[in-house]
């Protein structure tokens, strides 16, 4: 491999850990968010953490390509030919992966919690409204037996 392919492999070692540090601080930002119940802003937050995902995939193509390319045989081996220190900073991905992991999971947990507690409000006033489910087994709408017919007086 050569000298410029392996400054390569350091640098999207460099941008993994970059482009995670941010994802974290976007999975922070979410958990503040359902925690607050400031639910409005969840969307953008989605939307910006699958650009995010979908940056750190090209990375993780790009890396194994050039892990390919560097016939050292395996990543650990390709890491420590590379510059500076890329295997260090490598450890740092991996721990910011596993953050990223954990923030993710809690956040989950949250939207899960959220949803369920959204539910129960639904169904309470549902039944205050003395009024069926709104939408059948099949998904479709279900007219209430209740109110007069349309066009009567």
């Amino acid at each position: 491999m050569t000298a410029a392919e392996l400054l390569q492999l350091a640098r999207i070692v460099e941008d993994e850990a970059r482009l995670l540090e941010e994802f974290i601080a976007l999975l922070a930002e979410e958990e503040s968010l359902l925690v607050e119940g400031h639910t409005d802003a969840l969307l953008g937050i989605a939307d910006k953490k699958t650009q995010i995902y979908r940056r750190l995939q090209f990375l993780h193509d790009d890396r194994s390509r050039a892990v390919t390319r560097s016939r050292q045989g395996s990543l650990p081996a390709a890491l420590a030919a590379a510059p500076g220190n890329t295997t260090g900073r490598w450890d740092e991905v991996l721990t910011l992966a596993q953050e990223a992991r954990q923030r993710n999971i809690t956040n989950g947990k949250l939207i899960a919690d959220r949803m369920k507690h959204n539910q129960a409000a639904l169904t309470v006033l549902l039944a205050a409204a003395d009024q069926p489910q709104l939408y059948g087994p099949d998904g479709h709408s279900r007219p209430t037996a209740r109110g007069r017919p349309l066009g009567s007086v």
